[in-house]
């Protein structure tokens, strides 16, 4: 059974590393992927899940190795192609936890009533994208998660960057949301018809 080593490669290179090595082996029902944090072991058990592979993470010690089999999931372009066929979709891509510069206390609340207020869009709202400092807004104790979990709970995807909470030694504190990767924001910004981003 090939075996992909990309332990010491940072997001969003073991899910296109992984990426490659699908498109160069077709034929390839079997292999396994070897990563070295959890943030990356995630990124690519979800690619691998959607490219309707069967994916399962074992700890090897200090390592995670993924164990990916062919199997009959729906694949990654029939998501698209659902994607790209329905409303208008606008992802918002929040990369701080405060709403502009000044006054922290300000900027916090500020942040707190745009998420509320988000739903105002309605379906038009598709993708939220939290990145860098905005992961803080999706953990354990932030005044901003009820807001978050609402909008995740009416249907809009909620994305928080595994770099990211890695970074910030939060990956264990995420409570809303899939942990995802650059490969899956770039994507995500090709599908989107608008994307706000501060």
């Amino acid at each position: 059974m090939e075996m992909l080593d990309c332990r010491g490669l940072s997001c969003p290179l073991p899910v296109t590393e992984t990426r490659n090595f699908m498109e160069a082996h077709p034929r390839e029902t079997e292999f396994q992927v070897l990563v070295d944090n959890p943030a990356s072991a995630e990124n690519v058990q979800k690619f691998l899940t959607s490219r309707a592979f069967e994916a399962h993470v074992n700890l090897l010690g200090n390592d995670f190795q993924i164990q990916a089999r062919k199997g009959n999931g729906v694949s990654c372009e029939a998501v698209v192609q659902g994607l790209i066929s329905g409303d208008t979709k606008t992802m918002v891509v929040v990369t701080q936890d405060r709403l502009g510069r000044g006054d922290d206390g300000l900027g916090a609340l500020l942040m707190l009533n745009f998420l509320k207020t988000l739903k105002e869009m309605g379906s038009s709202l598709w993708r939220l994208v939290f990145l860098n400092a905005g992961v803080k807004l999706t953990i354990a104790g932030a005044e901003t998660l009820p807001a978050i979990r609402e909008l995740a709970d009416g249907g809009v995807s909620v994305l928080v960057c595994g770099t990211c909470l890695n970074h910030f030694g939060l990956l264990e504190q995420k409570q809303v949301g899939e942990t995802t990767n650059m490969l899956d924001i770039v994507t995500s910004m090709q599908v989107a018809e608008k994307v706000v981003s501060f």
